[in-house]
Protein backbone atom coordinates (compact mmCIF):
# COMPACT_ATOMS: atom_id res chain seq x y z
CA UNK A 1 0.00 0.00 0.00
CA UNK A 2 1.52 3.17 -0.77
CA UNK A 3 0.29 5.43 1.75
CA UNK A 4 1.04 9.61 2.63
CA UNK A 5 0.53 11.61 5.59
CA UNK A 6 -0.24 15.18 4.83
CA UNK A 7 -0.26 18.43 7.56
CA UNK A 8 -0.70 21.95 7.09
CA UNK A 9 0.54 24.48 9.34
CA UNK A 10 -1.22 27.23 10.60
CA UNK A 11 0.58 30.65 12.26
CA UNK A 12 0.88 34.17 12.28
CA UNK A 13 3.78 36.11 11.33
CA UNK A 14 6.00 39.45 12.11
CA UNK A 15 8.85 41.44 9.80
CA UNK A 16 11.57 39.37 11.69
CA UNK A 17 12.16 37.03 8.72
CA UNK A 18 14.90 34.63 10.94
CA UNK A 19 12.19 34.47 13.72
CA UNK A 20 9.14 33.11 11.24
CA UNK A 21 11.82 30.83 9.36
CA UNK A 22 11.94 29.75 13.13
CA UNK A 23 8.44 29.21 14.20
CA UNK A 24 7.82 27.30 10.60
CA UNK A 25 10.73 24.97 11.67
CA UNK A 26 9.78 24.22 14.53
CA UNK A 27 5.92 23.70 13.45
CA UNK A 28 7.77 21.21 10.71
CA UNK A 29 9.25 19.19 13.56
CA UNK A 30 5.67 18.92 15.36
CA UNK A 31 4.50 17.20 12.15
CA UNK A 32 6.93 15.16 11.55
CA UNK A 33 6.48 13.92 15.27
CA UNK A 34 2.97 13.35 14.14
CA UNK A 35 4.56 11.25 11.25
CA UNK A 36 3.47 13.40 8.51
CA UNK A 37 5.65 13.17 5.25
CA UNK A 38 4.82 16.06 3.71
CA UNK A 39 4.40 19.51 5.33
CA UNK A 40 2.52 22.73 3.76
CA UNK A 41 3.50 26.41 5.74
CA UNK A 42 1.29 29.06 4.25
CA UNK A 43 2.01 31.38 1.85
CA UNK A 44 4.89 33.98 2.13
CA UNK A 45 5.51 32.86 5.43
CA UNK A 46 9.00 34.94 5.73
CA UNK A 47 7.34 37.90 6.43
CA UNK A 48 3.74 39.91 6.54
CA UNK A 49 1.83 40.07 3.56
CA UNK A 50 3.10 43.14 2.25
CA UNK A 51 1.01 42.98 -1.02
CA UNK A 52 -1.97 44.64 0.51
CA UNK A 53 -0.36 47.93 -0.56
CA UNK A 54 1.95 48.92 -3.51
CA UNK A 55 5.15 50.20 -1.96
CA UNK A 56 9.02 49.47 -3.44
CA UNK A 57 10.64 48.90 -0.36
CA UNK A 58 9.48 45.37 -0.21
CA UNK A 59 11.40 44.19 -3.59
CA UNK A 60 14.68 44.04 -1.55
CA UNK A 61 12.93 40.97 0.46
CA UNK A 62 13.46 38.91 -2.97
CA UNK A 63 16.37 36.53 -3.32
CA UNK A 64 16.90 33.56 -6.05
CA UNK A 65 14.91 30.60 -5.37
CA UNK A 66 18.16 28.51 -5.12
CA UNK A 67 19.49 30.90 -1.68
CA UNK A 68 16.65 32.52 -0.19
CA UNK A 69 17.22 32.15 3.95
CA UNK A 70 14.05 30.20 4.12
CA UNK A 71 15.18 27.59 1.61
CA UNK A 72 18.47 27.22 3.16
CA UNK A 73 17.46 27.00 6.42
CA UNK A 74 14.92 24.26 5.53
CA UNK A 75 17.04 21.91 3.55
CA UNK A 76 19.00 20.20 6.33
CA UNK A 77 15.87 20.34 8.65
CA UNK A 78 13.93 17.80 5.13
CA UNK A 79 17.05 15.72 4.87
CA UNK A 80 17.18 15.82 8.80
CA UNK A 81 13.37 14.63 8.90
CA UNK A 82 12.96 12.94 6.11
CA UNK A 83 9.91 15.13 4.81
CA UNK A 84 9.18 16.68 1.82
CA UNK A 85 8.88 20.65 2.03
CA UNK A 86 7.52 22.87 -0.67
CA UNK A 87 8.66 26.27 0.75
CA UNK A 88 6.07 29.27 -0.71
CA UNK A 89 9.13 32.69 -1.11
CA UNK A 90 9.09 36.08 -2.98
CA UNK A 91 11.39 34.69 -5.53
CA UNK A 92 13.75 37.48 -8.03
CA UNK A 93 15.25 35.92 -10.60
CA UNK A 94 17.39 38.88 -12.69
CA UNK A 95 15.02 42.11 -12.65
CA UNK A 96 11.71 39.19 -12.51
CA UNK A 97 10.03 38.72 -8.98
CA UNK A 98 7.82 35.87 -8.73
CA UNK A 99 5.87 34.46 -6.08
CA UNK A 100 6.65 30.87 -6.35
CA UNK A 101 7.13 27.89 -4.30
CA UNK A 102 10.58 25.83 -3.91
CA UNK A 103 9.95 21.93 -3.48
CA UNK A 104 12.67 20.49 -1.27
CA UNK A 105 12.03 16.44 -2.06
CA UNK A 106 12.47 14.15 1.82
CA UNK A 107 17.07 14.14 1.11
CA UNK A 108 17.40 18.06 1.27
CA UNK A 109 17.23 17.98 -2.86
CA UNK A 110 16.00 21.09 -4.79
CA UNK A 111 13.78 19.71 -7.20
CA UNK A 112 13.18 23.01 -8.63
CA UNK A 113 10.78 25.66 -8.64
CA UNK A 114 6.80 26.72 -9.36
CA UNK A 115 6.06 30.14 -9.98
CA UNK A 116 2.52 31.43 -9.29
CA UNK A 117 0.17 31.64 -12.40
CA UNK A 118 -2.70 33.40 -11.45
CA UNK A 119 -1.94 36.88 -9.93
CA UNK A 120 -4.99 38.91 -7.93
CA UNK A 121 -4.99 42.32 -7.89
CA UNK A 122 -7.55 43.82 -5.85
CA UNK A 123 -8.44 46.03 -2.19
CA UNK A 124 -5.64 44.08 0.18
CA UNK A 125 -4.44 41.82 -2.44
CA UNK A 126 -2.21 44.06 -4.95
CA UNK A 127 0.02 41.36 -6.06
CA UNK A 128 0.70 42.64 -9.58
CA UNK A 129 2.53 45.19 -8.62
CA UNK A 130 4.69 42.54 -7.56
CA UNK A 131 4.82 39.16 -8.87
CA UNK A 132 5.15 38.56 -12.81
CA UNK A 133 2.84 35.73 -13.93
CA UNK A 134 4.32 32.50 -13.78
CA UNK A 135 6.30 31.36 -16.70
CA UNK A 136 6.46 27.69 -15.20
CA UNK A 137 3.75 25.75 -16.02
CA UNK A 138 1.49 24.06 -13.65
CA UNK A 139 4.27 21.66 -12.22
CA UNK A 140 3.70 17.81 -10.33
CA UNK A 141 7.12 16.88 -8.03
CA UNK A 142 7.45 13.21 -8.10
CA UNK A 143 9.24 13.09 -4.76
CA UNK A 144 9.99 10.55 -2.84
CA UNK A 145 7.04 10.72 -0.68
CA UNK A 146 4.60 10.94 -3.76
CA UNK A 147 3.38 13.09 -6.71
CA UNK A 148 2.69 16.35 -5.14
CA UNK A 149 1.07 19.32 -7.14
CA UNK A 150 1.51 22.82 -5.86
CA UNK A 151 -0.62 25.88 -6.66
CA UNK A 152 -0.51 29.28 -4.41
CA UNK A 153 -3.36 31.00 -3.05
CA UNK A 154 -5.12 32.70 -5.91
CA UNK A 155 -4.72 29.39 -8.42
CA UNK A 156 -6.52 27.89 -5.66
CA UNK A 157 -10.00 29.51 -7.44
CA UNK A 158 -8.99 28.22 -10.44
CA UNK A 159 -10.60 24.62 -11.62
CA UNK A 160 -7.89 24.24 -14.57
CA UNK A 161 -5.13 24.50 -12.55
CA UNK A 162 -6.35 21.44 -10.36
CA UNK A 163 -7.21 19.39 -13.35
CA UNK A 164 -3.90 20.17 -15.09
CA UNK A 165 -2.32 19.21 -11.80
CA UNK A 166 -4.31 15.90 -11.81
CA UNK A 167 -3.46 15.12 -15.60
CA UNK A 168 0.37 15.19 -14.87
CA UNK A 169 -0.50 12.08 -12.03
CA UNK A 170 -0.30 14.11 -9.09
CA UNK A 171 -1.55 11.85 -5.63
CA UNK A 172 -2.63 15.23 -3.94
CA UNK A 173 -2.86 19.16 -4.78
CA UNK A 174 -1.51 21.79 -1.90
CA UNK A 175 -2.01 25.34 -1.52
CA UNK A 176 -0.24 28.13 0.60
CA UNK A 177 -2.19 30.72 1.18
CA UNK A 178 -2.57 33.96 2.25
CA UNK A 179 -6.47 35.18 2.62
CA UNK A 180 -8.68 36.58 4.97
CA UNK A 181 -10.31 40.23 5.17
CA UNK A 182 -11.91 42.49 1.83
CA UNK A 183 -11.27 45.72 2.81
CA UNK A 184 -13.57 46.73 0.00
CA UNK A 185 -16.36 44.92 2.13
CA UNK A 186 -15.81 44.90 5.71
CA UNK A 187 -18.77 42.32 5.62
CA UNK A 188 -18.06 40.16 3.11
CA UNK A 189 -16.65 36.57 4.45
CA UNK A 190 -15.11 34.02 1.73
CA UNK A 191 -13.71 31.17 3.99
CA UNK A 192 -16.87 29.31 3.27
CA UNK A 193 -16.55 29.27 -0.43
CA UNK A 194 -12.74 29.29 -0.42
CA UNK A 195 -13.00 25.99 1.27
CA UNK A 196 -15.81 24.97 -1.09
CA UNK A 197 -13.87 25.87 -4.46
CA UNK A 198 -11.53 23.27 -2.79
CA UNK A 199 -13.08 20.77 -1.62
CA UNK A 200 -14.81 20.77 -5.68
CA UNK A 201 -11.14 20.09 -6.74
CA UNK A 202 -11.15 17.32 -4.50
CA UNK A 203 -14.20 15.71 -5.48
CA UNK A 204 -13.98 16.32 -9.19
CA UNK A 205 -10.25 14.82 -9.54
CA UNK A 206 -10.41 12.40 -6.84
CA UNK A 207 -7.76 13.55 -5.09
CA UNK A 208 -7.02 14.77 -1.44
CA UNK A 209 -6.52 18.49 -1.10
CA UNK A 210 -4.28 20.59 1.42
CA UNK A 211 -4.88 24.19 2.28
CA UNK A 212 -2.34 26.75 4.79
CA UNK A 213 -3.30 29.88 5.58
CA UNK A 214 -2.20 32.12 8.05
CA UNK A 215 -3.75 33.82 11.01
CA UNK A 216 -3.57 37.18 12.68
CA UNK A 217 -4.35 40.68 11.89
CA UNK A 218 -1.44 42.44 10.30
CA UNK A 219 -1.78 46.30 10.50
CA UNK A 220 -6.03 46.04 10.12
CA UNK A 221 -5.99 43.64 8.07
CA UNK A 222 -7.02 39.65 9.55
CA UNK A 223 -6.37 36.66 8.28
CA UNK A 224 -8.83 33.74 8.84
CA UNK A 225 -6.89 30.26 8.85
CA UNK A 226 -9.39 27.97 8.42
CA UNK A 227 -6.51 25.74 6.94
CA UNK A 228 -8.03 22.02 6.31
CA UNK A 229 -7.78 18.99 4.63
CA UNK A 230 -10.05 17.14 2.56
CA UNK A 231 -10.09 13.56 0.99
CA UNK A 232 -10.62 12.36 -2.35
CA UNK A 233 -14.35 12.86 -1.89
CA UNK A 234 -13.95 16.56 -0.99
CA UNK A 235 -14.97 15.77 2.83
CA UNK A 236 -13.22 17.83 5.38
CA UNK A 237 -10.84 15.52 7.62
CA UNK A 238 -9.14 17.82 9.33
CA UNK A 239 -9.53 21.47 9.79
CA UNK A 240 -8.25 24.74 11.95
CA UNK A 241 -10.28 27.38 13.05
CA UNK A 242 -9.56 31.05 12.37
CA UNK A 243 -7.37 31.61 15.23
CA UNK A 244 -5.18 28.76 16.55
CA UNK A 245 -2.03 28.12 15.22
CA UNK A 246 -0.62 24.83 14.79
CA UNK A 247 -0.43 21.59 12.75
CA UNK A 248 -3.18 19.48 11.34
CA UNK A 249 -2.72 16.27 9.39
CA UNK A 250 -4.11 13.37 7.37
CA UNK A 251 -2.83 10.00 6.17
CA UNK A 252 -4.33 8.60 2.35
CA UNK A 253 -4.08 5.01 1.42
CA UNK A 254 -3.00 6.44 -2.74
CA UNK A 255 -3.62 3.22 -4.00
CA UNK A 256 -7.15 2.67 -3.37
CA UNK A 257 -7.46 6.67 -4.00
CA UNK A 258 -5.99 5.37 -7.67
CA UNK A 259 -8.51 2.59 -7.96
CA UNK A 260 -11.17 4.93 -6.49
CA UNK A 261 -10.41 7.62 -9.39
CA UNK A 262 -10.21 5.33 -12.39
CA UNK A 263 -13.67 3.98 -10.87
CA UNK A 264 -15.62 7.57 -11.01
CA UNK A 265 -14.15 7.38 -14.66
CA UNK A 266 -13.66 11.35 -14.97
CA UNK A 267 -10.51 11.20 -16.54
CA UNK A 268 -11.89 7.88 -18.98
CA UNK A 269 -15.37 10.42 -19.84
CA UNK A 270 -13.30 13.56 -20.64
CA UNK A 271 -14.63 15.02 -23.86
CA UNK A 272 -11.26 17.18 -25.13
CA UNK A 273 -12.81 17.13 -28.66
CA UNK A 274 -15.53 19.53 -26.91
CA UNK A 275 -13.23 21.98 -25.11
CA UNK A 276 -11.63 24.38 -27.25
CA UNK A 277 -13.96 27.23 -25.95
CA UNK A 278 -12.25 26.80 -22.55
CA UNK A 279 -8.90 28.57 -24.40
Amino acid sequence: MRSLQLAALQASFGADMRANIARVSELVREAAGQGADVILAPELFCGPYFCKTQDETHFASAYAWTTHPAVTALVPLAAELGVVLPVSIFERDGPNYYNSVVMIDADGTLMGVYRKSHIPDGPGYQEKFYFRPGDTGFRVWDTRHGKIGVGICWDQWFPEAARAMALQGADVLLYPTAIGAEPQDPSLDTAARWRRAMQGHAACNVIPVLAANRVGNEDGQPFYGSSFIADETGELVAAMDRTSEGVISARFDLDAIDRDRAAWGFFRDRRTDLYDGLV
